[in-house]
């Protein structure tokens, strides 16, 4: 025969899904030796809950690091107020008002910044005591750059214009008689 022409060619292997009416239906067939679709339902709750524990384990390492950061800025702050100098002048002081303002702005809004990584599974106490100590650490970082620029008053002379006046303890008069 002509190439073409005649009897159609027919794949050995070729499937026809077009016409579904005398195919078994997928209920039909019997599952595979050591298969069962049961296993698969637990397997998808034993996932879910793998997923939920992964997560709850990386909201917890994000919520570490997170407590972590003042770290870096303290380490940072201390630098910038290392070279800044123990002189009084308007580069000092504005690196140390802002090595106390953002210990204190961190502090207030503790709960903001570990309010993502919130969940029935991750114990944030430990990142937040670590958040607060860290600010504290550098509040005070910025209370000793305070003292050391002179800006504290510590001594009795800084309180001079508060005091009474003293009382006069002599009295002394002389001269001539008249």
């Amino acid at each position: 025969m002509e190439k073409g022409k005649g009897v159609a060619f027919v794949r050995k292997w070729a499937i026809d899904f077009t016409d579904s009416s005398n195919t078994p239906s997928s209920r039909d067939i019997p599952d595979p030796p050591g298969f069962s679709r049961v296993s698969i339902e637990q397997d998808d709750s034993s996932l879910s809950r793998q997923k939920k524990d992964a997560e709850s384990s990386w909201k917890l390492q994000k919520a570490w690091e997170v407590a972590q950061a003042p770290f870096k800025n303290l380490m940072m702050m201390g630098f910038m107020m290392w070279m800044a100098g123990n002189t009084v002048h308007l580069f000092s002081i504005g690196i140390t008002f802002s090595a106390l303002w953002q210990p204190i702005s961190a502090l207030q809004g503790v709960g903001k910044v570990f309010e993502p990584y919130k969940d029935k599974k991750v114990d944030l106490l430990g990142p937040k005591l670590l958040f607060i100590a860290l600010n504290l650490g550098g509040l005070a970082l910025g209370v000793w750059k305070l003292n050391s620029l002179g800006l504290l008053p510590t001594h009795a002379s800084d309180w001079v214009s508060s005091l009474p006046p003293a009382q006069e303890v002599e009295y002394s008069g002389g001269g001539i008689p008249l």
